[in-house]
């Protein structure tokens, strides 16, 4: 087993996937001696009932996703003597979109967001590994919004995020009115319109998770 199965093979013990990585050597970006860095994120289906198990979720405290990331990718990174990196915590912010860009798994989508290979428009990072050993990683995927006919870029009923941009007052507020309340509960329209996302198997529960957490609200439990 290479070394990069037996990290895929850690990983999906905690509903969690290698999104994708790239080759890197004396990388400003990225801790000293750092010769791969891989992207770790939700692995559909499972992700949300394995999450709410976790004493994370269980305790009530604040940030439960990003306490358990940090528990979950920072003892893995130490066992492979490398380290853990992650899109939360800032500022300064790690430049996890200029590092998806990299990966040759994720591209910027019609709308202006990250798409990704296999979770399209519903992509996220909880973390990523920062490791001194040179992986054999995969080649560059194609970008699947070449093929596509763009639903993406009709989706939002605010019409706060379309090819023009994110208009992200218009966004907030139509979340305030009443028509927004799909959004929050079920997740972003545009992100779900995206032919990737919809075959992602991402609970709603989930999206709304991130949504509450987005628009400064409360997630009920």
């Amino acid at each position: 087993m290479t070394l990069l199965h037996s990290i895929q093979s850690r990983l999906a013990a905690h509903h969690l996937a290698v999104f994708g990585g790239f080759h890197a050597k004396d990388d400003a970006t990225l801790p000293p001696g750092t010769r791969s860095l891989l992207l770790i994120g939700p692995a559909e289906p499972g992700f949300w009932p394995a999450f709410t198990a976790q004493p994370e979720w269980q305790d009530g405290g604040e940030n439960p996703m990003d306490r358990w990331s940090r528990r979950v990718i920072g003892r893995l990174a130490c066992d492979l003597g490398g380290k853990a990196l992650f899109p939360f915590g800032g500022p300064p912010y790690h430049p996890f979109f200029q590092w998806a860009l990299r990966s040759g798994r994720a591209w910027q989508s019609p709308v202006r967001l990250l798409v990704h290979d296999t979770a399209g428009l519903f992509v996220s990072y909880r973390g990523a590994l920062a490791l001194k050993q040179p992986l054999d990683l995969p080649e560059p995927a194609v970008s699947p919004c070449t093929s596509c006919a763009q639903p993406c870029l009709t989706a939002c009923p605010a019409g706060a995020l379309t090819g023009a941009g994110y208009d992200l007052p218009a966004c907030h507020g139509f979340l305030e009115a009443e028509a927004g309340q799909t959004c929050l509960s079920g997740g972003c329209h545009v992100r779900r319109a995206c032919p990737l996302s919809q075959s992602y198997a991402r609970l709603p529960e989930h999206s709304a998770y991130h949504m509450a957490m987005f628009h400064g609200g409360l997630f009920h439990r």
